[in-house]
């Protein structure tokens, strides 16, 4: 099934203000908008260093840019396409302090 992005304007509005990103967040873009997904673990085929959240949060880790920059988006399969949601973009650091203070499934807005 064909990658249903929402909120590509968060990306966008971040490739503003981060021009650095800009490279890598466009070929993840690509990518993304091409894949053929059907099950999260097709997610995995596509950028094989995404991580899969547990507990069925329906939530993947994008590492963008060699791991300077992380994504998470919200999944959610239907019966033509998936709906991948961003609901959360920063670097690296930022990501770790969002984990150390156990926010990573409060701080969303999706």
């Amino acid at each position: 099934m064909k990658a249903h992005l929402i909120k590509e304007k968060t990306i966008r509005v971040f490739i503003t203000r981060n021009s650095s990103s800009k490279t890598s967040f466009e070929e993840w873009l690509s990518k993304a908008k091409l894949a053929d997904w059907n099950i999260p673990e097709d997610i995995k085929r596509t950028f094989p260093s995404v991580d899969l959240l547990g507990n069925s949060s329906q939530r993947v880790v994008f590492e963008i840019s060699r791991n300077r920059f992380r994504m998470i988006c919200k999944y959610s399969f239907g019966e033509t396409s998936i709906r991948l949601y961003v609901c959360w973009i920063g670097s690296h650091a930022d990501y770790d302090k969002l984990c150390k203070s156990n926010q990573q499934f409060t701080v969303f807005d999706c």
